[in-house]
C-alpha cells in the first residue's frame, strides 16, 4: 500500500507501507481522498513542532470514504464520506472525565504522534468519524483546521461589540476568525505579510487590518481602532515566541490572552505586564467532539464558505517536490490539499 512518511526533518519518502487489515470491533476501515496540508505538517517538516515523532506519515486534516465497519459501528457505514476527528484520547485519564479528551494526558494525535492518512487506506475508530452526505472531500479534510479556530474563539468567549485582535493570518489565524466573526465581535487582524491581510478584507470584509512592522506603529493604530482600550481577547497563531512574548501589551485591562500556536522555544514576560491589568492567559490546544458536527453544518448551510480557502493543489504523485514550496508564505498559500486517492494510481 502506498504511503508518503516524513523520515526526519525536510526529508519525505514514498513507502510501502502493510494493508490495514479488516476493522475489528468498533473501528473502520477508511479510503483517504483529500489530506490539508496544515500547521503542523508545515513545523513538522522544519523540525520546529514539540509533538511530532519521526518518522511519521503525516495527515490528520482529512476527507474519507468508510469501506468497512467493525462489529458495533452505528454511526458511519461503507461508502460515507467523513471528516476526521484526529485526536486519540483514552477516555478515563482526568481530562477526558471532564469532558476534555482534546488535552488527554496520553493523547495520540494521527499523523503527528501516530501515523495518519497520507496513505492509501487505514483504520480508525468509529466514534472519530463525523459524516456528511453533502460535502465534499475537500470540504471535509478543511473541518479539522476550522475546529482548531472554533475552539480557540470559544477559550476566547468574545461576545458583540468586544474588540478582538488576532494576530497571525496564516489557516490557524482564519480558521479563528472565521468564529470570531459569528460571535458580532469586531475583529482586527494583524500580520507580517500583506497579501494574508489583503486577503482577510476581500474574502471576510475585515476593516481593521495592521501590517506589523515591529516599529510601534501598531501600537498607535490599535488605540485608535479600540478608542484607546486595546482588545479584551487576543489570540496569538503565530507560533512565533516573539510574537507570544509582545502580544500581552495589546490586551485590554481584565482582558484575555490565548494562545493558539505553539512554539517550542521559551516565551517570556515582565510579570507586571500580566499582573497589572489582572489579565486571563490561556492556551488552546485541538477541538471537541461538538466542534466537528457544528462545523459540518455551517458549512452545509452556507454559514461558512470554504471556496476561497484552497489556493493549492496537488496529486499524491507530486507532493513531495512540492512540498516545501508551502512553507514560504511568498507563494501566496493559503491550504494546500493533497489528492491521496491518486496515490494508487
Amino acid at each position: 500500500m502506498k504511503a508518503i512518511r516524513l523520515e526526519e526533518p525536510r526529508r519525505f519518502e514514498y513507502v510501502d507501507i502493510a494493508d490495514p487489515g479488516p476493522p475489528g470491533p468498533g473501528q473502520v476501515l477508511v479510503r483517504t481522498h483529500r489530506m490539508g496540508i496544515c500547521g503542523t505538517d508545515l513545523s513538522g517538516f522544519l523540525g520546529k513542532f514539540p509533538f511530532f515523532k519521526y518518522p511519521r506519515v503525516p495527515g490528520h486534516e482529512l476527507g474519507v470514504e468508510v469501506l468497512a465497519v467493525g462489529d458495533g459501528v452505528t454511526n458511519v457505514k461503507v461508502g460515507d464520506r467523513c471528516s476526521v476527528e484526529p485526536y486519540m484520547n483514552c477516555g478515563t485519564c482526568f481530562a477526558c472525565r471532564r469532558g476534555q479528551g482534546n488535552c488527554c494526558t496520553t493523547l495520540n494525535v494521527i499523523g503527528v504522534m501516530i501515523d495518519g492518512g497520507l496513505c492509501e487506506r487505514f483504520l480508525i475508530r468509529a466514534d472519530k468519524l463525523h459524516p456528511s452526505a453533502k460535502l465534499s472531500y475537500e470540504q471535509l479534510a478543511l473541518v479539522e483546521t476550522l475546529a482548531i479556530g472554533c475552539h480557540a474563539t470559544d477559550r476566547g468567549a468574545s461576545t458583540t461589540g468586544d474588540h478582538v485582535l488576532i494576530i497571525g493570518a496564516g489557516p490557524i489565524g482564519l480558521a479563528t476568525l472565521e468564529f470570531t466573526r459569528l460571535t458580532g465581535a469586531t475583529v482586527t487582524v494583524m500580520d507580517m505579510v500583506q497579501s494574508r491581510l489583503d486577503f482577510c478584507k476581500q474574502q471576510y470584509g475585515i476593516q481593521h487590518t495592521i501590517l506589523f512592522k515591529n516599529d510601534g506603529s501598531e501600537l498607535e493604530q490599535m488605540k485608535a481602532i479600540t478608542g484607546g482600550d486595546m482588545y479584551l481577547v487576543v489570540t496569538d497563531a503565530t507560533g512565533n515566541k516573539y510574537s507570544m512574548s509582545s502580544a500581552m501589551k495589546y490586551v485590554a485591562h481584565t482582558g484575555s490572552l490565548v494562545y493558539v500556536g505553539i512554539t517550542t522555544e521559551e516565551v517570556s514576560f515582565l510579570h507586571p505586564t500580566l499582573h497589572r491589568p489582572e489579565m486571563t492567559l490561556k492556551a488552546s490546544r485541538n477541538a471537541l467532539p461538538r466542534d466537528f458536527g457544528r462545523i459540518i453544518r455551517l458549512i452545509e448551510d452556507g454559514t461558512i464558505n470554504t471556496t476561497p480557502w484552497i489556493t493549492h493543489r496537488t496529486p499524491f504523485a507530486n507532493m513531495v517536490a512540492e512540498f516545501e514550496s508551502f512553507t514560504r508564505p511568498e507563494t501566496g498559500v493559503i491550504k494546500a490539499v493533497v489528492d491521496v486517492s491518486t496515490a494508487g494510481s
